[in-house]
């Protein structure tokens, strides 16, 4: 396995492609578990659980639930925080997940045709070294404007807890007044976890879809980096 991912690829060549670079793969499972962590947790914050029996003093469960939360927001914004760098700095790859194509028409020809396999309309879809472009483009909305969204209004929300003058009140306070009150950003931050629930399930599926009826590598390529063609085929 001598291909690299910074150079051209030779579209006769069946050999492995390397993709995603380490830094890219541990961001997408520290992105992936640390926001299970915060839907999980944030659910049991809008929907406390009932009393436990005893002495107050010998629980703290609600407080370490926020405590799970608080600590896996910060591991959710510093991550992204760190794959914005290197989007800069890794391989041509590591940028996809921040820049859509729209001024190439083969791009928008390719996600038609994504669009139509994943419709069960086509049987065959195009060889794409990197995210096919309705992969791109569900990537965006979530992984950037969505964690975007996410990391913007908890933060806001945080800030109201730290109290005002805080460094999350001073630099997310603003979104309070701009969306209205702390009660409807509360509302909107659990709607954008719900639909990013919603992804992550239609993400899954179409990984494992992609991994049986396509002709490279998808759940694998995430894991190793590397980039397979099967059958013979690109």
């Amino acid at each position: 396995m001598n291909s690299t991912a910074a150079a051209p690829h030779d579209p006769a060549s069946r050999e492995p492609v390397y993709v995603f670079e380490v830094p890219v793969r541990v961001w997408h499972w520290l992105h992936t578990f640390s926001f299970l962590a915060l839907a999980v947790s944030g659910y049991l914050i809008a929907n406390p659980l009932p009393s436990i029996g005893g002495e107050a003093s010998d629980h703290f469960l609600m407080g370490n639930i926020r405590l799970v939360h608080f600590i896996a927001a910060y591991v959710f914004a510093i991550g992204f925080a760190v794959r914005i760098y290197w989007a800069l700095v890794g391989n041509r790859y590591a940028r996809e997940l921040f820049i859509l194509p729209i001024w190439r028409g083969d791009w928008w020809c390719g996600l038609l045709h994504e669009i139509r396999f994943y419709l069960f309309l086509s049987k065959d879809t195009p060889v794409s070294l990197g995210h096919n472009p309705l992969a791109q483009v569900a990537m965006f909305l979530f992984n950037v404007l969505g964690t975007l969204f996410m990391i913007g209004t908890g933060f806001a929300l945080y800030g109201q807890a730290l109290g005002i003058g805080s460094w999350a009140d001073r630099l997310f306070g603003w979104i309070i007044p701009l969306i209205g009150s702390e009660a409807l950003v509360r509302n909107w931050h659990i709607m954008g976890m719900w639909l990013m629930l919603v992804f992550v399930i239609i993400h899954i599926y179409m990984a494992v879809r992609a991994d049986i009826m396509g002709r490279t590598s998808s759940v694998s390529t995430i894991i190793g980096g590397w980039r397979l063609f099967r059958n013979g085929r690109r």
